[in-house]
């Protein structure tokens, strides 16, 4: 399951309740442009309308062998999910703070996929433990590295 694209502040700005894998329709030239490694994601987030999920402000860039039927690099998409999970997901978000949001986009079985997490917001204090808990972690691998080394 290699990436094609993943979303770097999603686990930085929430915390992550639970995943979801999602469908996405795409058009040939959003497949062809994905294909190639051009989008993003980091500002995109999902909503839950009239019982479908709808992904915004993906950017996936206009494919550059397109022609005139080219695709508008931040359009709504639909996300395919059942109906059961899109109605655990509308309870889920219904929560204040509760966002959705898309960790990936990756590739199953020639089909472009969706890692879609419904994430609770981090106050910034949070953030601030999690990077000396993330420092603290790697100077103890550092001092246990050099002790092995004999330093």
């Amino acid at each position: 399951m290699a990436d094609i694209v993943t979303n770097h502040k999603a686990r930085r700005d929430y915390h992550i309740l639970e995943t979801f894998e999602a469908g996405i329709v795409l058009r040939g030239t959003e497949v062809k442009s994905l294909r190639a490694g051009r989008g993003q994601i980091a500002d995109a987030f999902a909503r839950v309308e009239q019982d479908e999920v709808w992904l915004y402000n993906a950017h996936i860039d206009e494919y550059s062998h397109g022609n005139l039927q080219n695709h508008s690099p931040t359009a709504p998409r639909k996300l395919l999910l059942h109906k059961s999970e899109i109605r655990k997901l509308a309870g889920l978000t219904a929560a204040k703070g509760r966002a959705l949001v898309p960790l990936a986009f990756y590739w199953k079985q020639g089909k472009v996929k969706v890692a879609l997490a419904v994430g609770q917001g981090k106050q910034q204090y949070d953030k601030r433990e999690d990077l000396k808990r993330r420092e603290s972690e790697r100077e103890l691998k550092r001092a246990t590295l050099r002790r092995f080394k004999g330093g």
